[in-house]
């Protein structure tokens, strides 16, 4: 798919263009050139270390979402990217360089510009890497909470003073 495509396509879901989103596209690019096609389910895991636009480009386009699981967030805030395809067990990290250019005299506009001209190569450094997947998606019981009533997974259950607790009211008990 055409770069074009790709960012259209990112738009219709972010709402808008911006720097993040070209980036996420560059990279949701470099993958699907790269041996990782969309992930209707879980084929492909994304573990990214940040929260910014660049990840619905990542949703849309490779079908990494929270909901199925495959998308895992680390809230370091730190520009890497790592990606794991469960069928061929390749597993790579896209960190993007460090741009020489002067944010500070560029526009909004010139900075997309320059990045949807580039090549994914050109703005990340690219690393196979070793990968320890996490397991596929479980459904689980939803039990209500002992305090709020709310239904909440079995796995996230906190259990204290002999009550199963969700985490808000665990952590309101334990003060």
């Amino acid at each position: 798919m055409e770069t074009k495509d790709l960012i259209k396509k990112s738009i219709r879901f972010h709402g808008h263009i911006c720097p993040g989103l070209a980036i996420g596209v560059l990279a949701a690019k470099y993958l699907l050139e790269h041996g990782f096609n969309y992930s209707p389910n879980e084929e492909i895991v994304a573990v990214v270390e940040n929260d910014n636009c660049s990840i619905d480009a990542l949703q849309v386009l490779l079908g990494t979402t929270y909901g199925k699981g495959n998308l895992i967030h680390k809230d370091y805030g730190k520009p890497n990217y790592y990606f794991y395809n469960r069928k061929t067990k390749k597993a790579l990290k896209l960190s993007l360089k460090k741009r020489e250019s002067n944010d500070k005299i560029q526009s909004k506009h010139e900075k997309i510009k320059q990045l949807m001209d580039s090549k994914p190569e050109d703005i990340f450094a690219i690393d196979e890497i070793k990968f320890d997947p996490p397991g596929l998606a479980q459904i689980e019981e939803s039990i209500a909470c002992d305090i709020c009533g709310e239904s909440t997974m079995n796995s996230r259950l906190m259990f204290y003073m002999d009550s199963s607790m969700c985490i808000p009211c665990y952590k309101t008990q334990r003060k």
